[in-house]
C-alpha cells in the first residue's frame, strides 16, 4: 500500500522528533543524574560523556521543528501559540543547560561549580518534564475552535494526565541516561552507574504502567488504530521486549547492547504515540471535529513535493553528521586539559 505525500510527511516529522528524543534523551538523563554523583571528578566525567555530542543532538529538534513548519504550518502555528509559555520555559531550560556545561569548570570555586551543577540538573529535569507534558496534551487533546486556534489557558495544559506523561518522560530519560553514562565510563563511576540502571528501569516501568492504564481508561482514541489493525500491536511487543532486555545486558556487562535496547524501546514508544495520534496532528478535546489532521493542516501538494526532495537530500546529511561525530568520539570519557 503506497503512502500519500501527507502520510510520508507525517512519518518524516515523526522520525525527526524520534531522533531528537533518543539522542537528546540521554543528555537530559545524564543531567538529571548529575547531582547524584559526589566528587568534582565524577561530575566532570558525567559532563564529558555528553560533551562532544549534546549540541549536535539538538539539531534533530531544530530540523523537526522546521519540517513541521514546512509540511504542516497550521499545526506549527497552533502548537507554538497554544504551548507558548511551556516552550519558552523549555527553551530557557535548554539555554541554561548549555551555559552550565560550558561555564561549570571555568572557575575553581566550589560555590561556582555547585551553582552550575544545580542549574544543569534542574534544567535537564524541567526540559524532560515539559516534553512529556506537551506529548500528554497532544494525546489527551486541547481545546480548539473551528479555526483550529487554541482556546485554553496555560494552567489547563497541566492536567493530571499530562503531568503523569511528564513524570514518565523524566523516568524514561533517567533510565536512558544512566545506561549511556555507564557505557561511556569505567572504574568506580561505571560500577556506580550500573547500580543505578535497575532502579531507573523500575521507576520507568511503574510510570509506564500507570500511563498505559490511564491511556486505556481515559484516552481510548489513542488505541483505536491498533484495535482495528492488531498487527500494529507488534510495536508494543517490541517495546516490552526491548525494556526487558536492558537489565539482562547490564547484568552481563554489555552496556552497548543495553543502550541499543533502550534506543529501541524509545523508538517503539514514539511509534506507538504516532499510531495513536494518526491521522490527527493535534487532537481537539472536547470537540474532535475541530482537530488538525495530516489532511486539513498540510501545505499544498506542490510544497510537500518540493520539501520532500529537500528532505531526501538533507536528512542523510544530518544522519551522516550524527554518525560521524559518535564514531570520532567513541570510547570512554576521559579527563584531560580539553575536558569540561
Amino acid at each position: 500500500m503506497s503512502l500519500s505525500l501527507n502520510e510520508i510527511w507525517f512519518v518524516l516529522v515523526g522520525i525527526l522528533f524520534t531522533g531528537y528524543v533518543i539522542l537528546d534523551g540521554f543528555d537530559l538523563g545524564v543531567g538529571a543524574l548529575h547531582l547524584f554523583t559526589k566528587t568534582d571528578e565524577e561530575r566532570r566525567l558525567m559532563l564529558n560523556t555528553i560533551g562532544p555530542v549534546w549540541d549536535g543532538n539538538e539539531v534533530w529538534l531544530v530540523t523537526g521543528g522546521g519540517a513541521l513548519f514546512a509540511a504542516f504550518p497550521d499545526v506549527y502555528a497552533t502548537v507554538f501559540s497554544g504551548f507558548y509559555l511551556p516552550f519558552i520555559f523549555f527553551v530557557t531550560a535548554l539555554i541554561f543547560r548549555a551555559v552550565a556545561i560550558e561555564f561549570r569548570s571555568k572557575r575553581p570555586m566550589k560555590w561556582w561549580r555547585q551553582f552550575w551543577d544545580v542549574s544543569f540538573s534542574l534544567s535537564s529535569l524541567l526540559s524532560g518534564f515539559l516534553i512529556g507534558v506537551v506529548l500528554g496534551n497532544m494525546a489527551w487533546g486541547i481545546p480548539l475552535d473551528a479555526q483550529g486556534e487554541f482556546t485554553g489557558s496555560f494552567w489547563s495544559l497541566f492536567s493530571p494526565y499530562s503531568v503523569l506523561l511528564g513524570v514518565t518522560a523524566v523516568a524514561l530519560f533517567i533510565m536512558h541516561g544512566a545506561i549511556y553514562a555507564a557505557l561511556k565510563t569505567e572504574g568506580a563511576l561505571h560500577q556506580k552507574l550500573k547500580g543505578w540502571v535497575n532502579p531507573a528501569i523500575i521507576f520507568f516501568i511503574i510510570c509506564y504502567a500507570m500511563t498505559t492504564m490511564a491511556t486505556l481508561l481515559y484516552v481510548p482514541h489513542m488505541t483505536e488504530l491498533i484495535r482495528e489493525r492488531p498487527l500494529l500491536f507488534g510495536a508494543a511487543l517490541l517495546n516490552l521486549l526491548a525494556i526487558a532486555n536492558i537489565p539482562r545486558e547490564i547484568h552481563h556487562g554489555r552496556s552497548f547492547r543495553a543502550f541499543l535496547s533502550s534506543c529501541a524501546a524509545m523508538a517503539a514508544l514514539m511509534v506507538l504515540f504516532g499510531l495513536g495520534m494518526f491521522p490527527d496532528m493535534v487532537y481537539s478535546n472536547p470537540l474532535p471535529e475541530n482537530s488538525l489532521t495530516l489532511h486539513n493542516a498540510a501545505s499544498s501538494p506542490k510544497t510537500l513535493q518540493i520539501m520532500l526532495v529537500i528532505a531526501l537530500i538533507g536528512m542523510p546529511l544530518v544522519l551522516a553528521y550524527t554518525v560521524s561525530v559518535y564514531w570520532i568520539f567513541r570510547g570512554k570519557a576521559k579527563l584531560d586539559a580539553m575536558s569540561y
